[in-house]
């Protein structure tokens, strides 16, 4: 099981969890921020206390990820597979992404 977690504007909005690697995702919002005035990370992932569960990874992570020859350089540095949507955003976790949401490593 791996896990990032999820800021918006540098305030932790949750953590998103790789049940098993390629087979289901889920994604939950933190209390705290729940229960701020914070908007929604997205429209697909409204706030809610409920986990989200998806056999593929969300649409809205998929989409940040880099496309192309960027996307090959980024497997080759770190020798991860391209097909693996979620260890790409865990490689690019602290990265400089566009938007507010930000993608961070768990702490161990």
């Amino acid at each position: 099981m791996r896990q990032v977690n999820v800021y918006v504007n540098d305030r932790k909005a949750g953590v998103l969890t790789e049940m098993h690697p390629g087979k289901g995702y889920s994604f939950k919002y933190d209390p705290v921020y729940l229960s701020s005035d914070a908007p929604s990370i997205s429209v697909s992932l409204s706030k809610n206390n409920a986990s989200y569960e998806s056999s593929s990874l969300f649409p809205f992570f998929a989409n940040m990820l880099p496309e192309g020859a960027n996307r090959k350089v980024i497997c080759r540095t770190y020798r991860i597979d391209e097909n693996d949507l979620f260890g790409i955003l865990a490689a690019m976790a602290g990265k400089d992404f566009i938007g507010g949401v930000q993608i961070k490593t768990t702490a161990k």
